[in-house]
């Protein structure tokens, strides 16, 4: 008889915060406003967060080792661009179109994902983003609600 292994749901790392993040700003410049804002140190990530061959969400992060903090800033948005055959007279069409990391929240432009932060830290960072002069508007996220969570545990 042949036994199947399943991997437990309880073994991923869930226990992070969200900050939901609206702003037309590009990902660098949002990076620089956050790391100005609040006094973060986010770096952008050797390698994207890539969920198949086509989508890539830039990923910056920062470990902070004396509050024992790690803060990670993603892009909820990735453009593809697809060619369209053409079987006429015309040369091929090229096709932009946006995808989500977070399909259901589509709307929101970034997630400051926080590892081990106390509340009145969380708060305090909140308080810095919203002054951000491009930021529309940032609120805390229930991890729970999200249906497409696990694209976030990397």
């Amino acid at each position: 008889m042949m036994t199947t292994h399943r991997i437990s749901a309880d073994l991923y790392d869930d226990s992070f915060r969200l900050i939901a993040i609206h702003s037309d700003l590009e990902d660098y410049a949002m990076t620089y406003a956050i790391n100005s804002q609040c006094g973060l140190y986010l770096k952008r990530m050797k390698i994207d967060l890539h969920l198949d061959e086509n989508l890539s969400f830039s990923v910056f992060d920062w470990d902070d080792g004396m509050n024992d903090i790690y803060w990670t800033l993603i892009s909820n948005k990735c453009v593809v661009e697809e060619v369209i055959p053409s079987g006429g007279l015309f040369e091929n069409n090229i096709s932009a179109r946006t995808d989500h990391l977070i399909k259901e929240r589509k709307e929101i432009d970034y997630f400051l994902k926080v590892e081990a932060a106390d509340e009145a830290t969380l708060s305090q960072k909140l308080r810095d983003i919203k002054r951000i002069d491009k930021v529309i508007t940032a609120y805390p996220l229930e991890t729970q609600t999200l249906k497409s969570k696990r694209n976030l545990i990397f």
